[in-house]
């Protein structure tokens, strides 16, 4: 008990890095892929190659090699990020590409039917986008993109790699210097277990219901 009292600030510091680390790749990730997905499922074909080029090549390299190519690469032509910065942009570029596929597929998976019925009635392509396919994409959205926000908690602890005093950097800390590391494990595992939970759960019920 003493352990954990002396030890729950310094992790809950690297917890708060955790999240806000999640939050400002989820955040930025949806400001780039959404509208990027949109482009992608109807945009002209000039304007799709070159996001079809950086979804596939980006969701083809490993999180690892991206974190360390914004960090350790691009110093060479003179771009010298923070460490957070540059773990913050290294996975928004990954996590981005997953939501152009994700929303890409949600308005894909809409039946041709439903716009052609939408066109029958007059319904020009703003409204159609906003009244008829905007709708029926979200639900489609949702499940895949709440699922894809606990992976990217989960693999926010790759930005220990980079020095930055994360829930796992922070753990590791912790055990290096009292040498306890199964009850400090198991604290780091609840949590990550704590914030995902509720994620996972909320993920399962939107899949149920909207899928």
């Amino acid at each position: 008990m003493t352990l954990f009292l002396q030890t729950l600030p310094f992790l809950l510091d690297g917890l708060r890095i955790t999240l806000l680390v999640s939050a400002g790749v989820i955040v930025l990730s949806l400001l780039i892929g959404v509208p990027l997905g949109c482009v992608l499922a109807f945009g002209p074909l000039w304007a799709r190659f070159p996001i079809r080029i950086y979804a596939d090549f980006v969701r083809g390299v490993p999180i690892l090699v991206l974190l360390y190519f914004v960090y350790y690469g691009l110093p060479a032509i003179k771009v010298n990020l923070p460490s957070l910065t540059a773990a913050i942009v290294a996975l928004t570029a990954f996590k981005s590409a997953q939501v152009i596929e994700i929303t890409r597929g949600a308005f894909q998976s809409i039946p041709r039917g439903q716009t052609e019925a939408a066109k029958s009635i007059g319904l020009g392509l703003l409204d159609r986008f906003v009244h008829v396919l905007a709708p029926q994409a979200i639900r489609r959205f949702l499940p895949p993109f709440v699922n894809s926000v606990v992976d990217t908690v989960k693999g926010s602890s790759l930005v220990s790699l980079l020095g930055i005093v994360d829930l796992m950097l922070a753990l590791q800390q912790v055990i290096g210097r009292t040498h306890v590391a199964l009850p400090l494990y198991v604290m780091g595992a609840l949590m990550y277990f704590a914030i995902n939970y509720p994620l996972s759960t909320l993920s399962r019920r939107l899949e149920k219901r909207f899928i």
